[in-house]
């Protein structure tokens, strides 16, 4: 789960099936921890469109917004995070277990919200994320605005992605 503002990873998690049960419980956390946004944007895959998944969105009250089909742009700043993650991680490491993988990632993620990035203005994605949080109340809903070019401008946690 990530913050689109901030490009903060918020959570995450790794599983060897497609299943909604992984993605309801990194949805979860990042909701515990983070609080509530307005919007939710996901791909249309099966553990995001389940019963399971859809239904803790409305239980908290998020909007629901779903990538058309074969629409990886709607869903950018995810699908770069995992590109990032494989050719910056996976393949310069080609972890041998599942636990290895884990161990791996958690170093990677923590890094990647601390080091700079350009997109950010030379900022973290930490950085980011608290000069926004130390603006507005994590309880308030975040509105999301679109300019010409249809890019968001305010933050909202992102997307779930495998």
């Amino acid at each position: 789960v990530i913050d689109w503002y901030s490009r903060k990873v918020l959570s995450w998690r790794i599983f060897n099936s497609i299943d909604s049960s992984f993605c309801v419980e990194a949805l979860e956390e990042a909701l515990i921890t983070y609080g509530r946004p307005e919007i939710f944007k996901t791909d249309q895959g099966s553990q995001f469109s389940s019963t399971a998944f859809t239904s803790l969105l409305r239980k908290w009250e998020i909007d629901i917004s779903m990538d058309g089909r074969s629409r990886y742009f709607d869903n950018i700043f995810i699908e770069r995070l995992w590109r990032s993650v494989k050719y910056r991680y996976v393949y310069l490491n080609l972890p041998e277990t599942g636990s290895e993988l884990q161990r791996g990632l958690i170093t990677y993620f923590r890094g990647y919200n601390q080091r700079w990035h350009q997109s950010l203005e030379r900022k973290s994605p930490n950085e980011s994320y608290q000069q926004f949080s130390c603006l507005t109340n994590k309880k308030q809903k975040r509105k999301i605005y679109d300019d010409s070019n249809s890019v968001l401008k305010t933050p909202y946690i992102g997307s779930i992605s495998v």
